[in-house]
C-alpha cells in the first residue's frame, strides 16, 4: 500500500491521462478504493476545489471535505460553501476552526498578525488545524495544478508530504486554467463570484488581492512581502 512510510518502496499506480479528465477521475477512484475513510479532501472552495468536489461526488457522494476556516475568509467564500452544501447534500463538509480565536490570537501575538508575521498567522490558522485533521489520515487530496506557479510545476499525482507525514493526492496536475473553467461551465457548477472580479486564487480576505498578471495566477496572494505559499504546500 502506498503510504508515507512506504513511499520509496511501494509501487505508485500508473494513471492514464484520458482526454476528458486527464487522469483526475482515475486518480480519485484509486485513492478512495485504497484509502477509504483515511482519505481527506482539504478544500479551499476556489474553482479548482469546486471541480474536484464535483468529481469526488461522482465516486464517493458522502466524502469528507474539510475547509480550514480561518475566520478571515471573504463573505463570498462562505456563500459559495453554502451553495455547494445545497448541491451536494450527502457530502460531509467540515468547517475546521483554529484553536485560537481571532481575539485570543490578538491577545497573544498582537494586532493584525497577518501583517506583522503572515507566516505565523498561517501556521496558527491553517497549518496546525490541518495537522489535527490529518493526524489519523493516511492521505489527503489537494487541488494543486502544475500551471499555477513555478513552485508547483513538479507536482505529481501522488506525493510524499513530509510536513503532514501523509500522501498528498493531486488529481488536477495536468489541468489548465481553461480546462478547469470549461469543465465548471459545462457542468453548470456554482463558484465564488470573486473569480469574476479578478481573483483567480482566493485565500483569506486580509491577504488576497486581484491578480495583476495573467502569467502568475497566484500573484494576488501576499503582495509585496515575498510570500507565495501559506505553508500547506511548502
Amino acid at each position: 500500500m502506498l503510504t508515507f512510510e512506504t513511499f520509496e518502496e511501494a509501487k505508485i499506480p500508473a494513471i492514464e491521462q484520458d482526454p476528458l479528465y486527464k487522469g483526475a477521475l482515475e486518480v480519485l477512484k484509486w485513492s478512495y478504493d485504497t484509502y477509504k475513510d483515511q482519505l481527506v479532501y482539504g478544500c479551499s472552495f476556489g474553482i479548482e476545489g469546486i471541480v474536484l468536489i464535483d468529481l469526488i461526488a461522482k465516486i464517493k457522494p458522502d466524502a469528507r471535505i474539510v475547509f480550514l476556516d480561518t475566520n478571515l475568509h471573504f463573505q463570498e467564500t462562505y456563500e459559495t460553501i453554502q451553495k455547494v452544501k445545497g448541491k451536494y447534500p450527502s457530502l460531509q463538509i467540515e468547517m475546521k476552526q483554529p484553536r485560537l480565536s481571532l481575539m485570543e490570537q490578538e491577545s497573544q501575538y498582537g494586532e493584525k498578525l497577518w501583517e506583522t508575521n503572515p507566516n505565523e498567522c498561517c501556521r496558527i490558522r491553517k497549518i496546525e488545524p490541518l495537522h489535527e485533521e490529518l493526524s489519523d489520515a493516511t492521505a489527503w487530496i489537494s487541488g494543486l495544478r502544475r500551471e499555477q506557479s513555478p513552485t508547483r510545476a513538479n507536482t505529481e499525482y501522488f506525493n510524499k508530504d513530509s510536513k503532514f507525514e501523509a500522501i498528498k493526492v493531486c488529481p488536477l496536475i495536468y489541468w489548465t486554467w481553461k480546462d478547469v473553467w470549461r469543465y465548471a461551465s459545462n457542468q453548470n457548477l456554482p463558484y465564488n463570484v470573486l473569480h469574476d472580479q479578478g481573483y483567480p486564487s482566493i485565500g483569506c480576505e486580509k491577504c488576497t488581492k486581484p491578480a495583476w498578471t495573467v502569467d502568475d495566477l497566484r500573484s494576488g496572494r501576499w503582495q509585496n512581502i515575498g510570500k507565495t505559499e501559506c505553508g500547506l504546500h511548502g
